[in-house]
């Protein structure tokens, strides 16, 4: 059995709570919206897509690691536009992304876990 480097773990669990806590906060603003709002079902739609990464991450489905990064790479382009220090911030987290989920034990996790799929 392969077992899973901390560091997927670690984003996974992140990719969990910050879809989780998401969902809450726009499930709390939903109260308070009108129903003409579509953003805020994008966004709500955006957070699953967090929660859907993370788990299937711990699952070791590999097409769930290109949805990680794609989801932080959404972020950086949402970022621009923000002051300086969220984009800065949100660039830094896709490095980590990206050098984590691509690493040579990374990449051994995911392709043994998806030939046992």
């Amino acid at each position: 059995m392969n077992k899973r480097p901390i560091a997927i773990t670690i984003i996974a669990v992140l990719l969990i709570l910050a879809g989780a806590a998401g969902l809450v906060g726009d499930f709390m603003h939903l109260k308070s919206l009108s129903a003409n709002h579509y953003e805020t079902v994008w966004i709500a739609g955006v957070h699953v897509l967090a929660l859907v990464a993370g788990a299937f991450m711990l699952r070791g489905r590999n097409w769930a690691r290109w949805l990680a990064v794609f989801w932080m790479a959404f972020h950086v382009i949402i970022s621009i536009g923000h002051p300086l220090e969220q984009l800065i911030v949100h660039v830094l987290f896709l490095l980590l992304f990206v050098y984590s989920l691509f690493r040579a034990d990374a990449r051994t996790y995911f392709a043994h876990r998806e030939a046992e799929a």
